[in-house]
């Protein structure tokens, strides 16, 4: 969607407030030393990190899967 054919890695199915969407984005984007976004319960990280993320969120109590090849 829009995004000019950049790669991405998108963080889906957020539940929670909207100030834990913006910290839980703040602190993946610094972990992974790059941009990104997150709004409408999405967060958008810029560039292929989804094994860091994954990691990232497993350390930090989420349940998340990684979908994609």
């Amino acid at each position: 969607k829009q995004r000019a054919g950049k790669v991405v890695t998108l963080v889906k199915g957020f539940v929670g407030r909207d100030a834990d969407l913006q910290e839980l984005a703040r602190l993946l984007k610094s972990k992974c030393g790059v941009g990104g976004s997150a709004k409408e319960g999405e967060i958008i990280i810029q560039g292929d990190h989804r094994d860091r993320v994954v990691e990232l969120l497993t350390r930090s109590g989420y349940r998340c899967k990684k979908a994609g090849s």
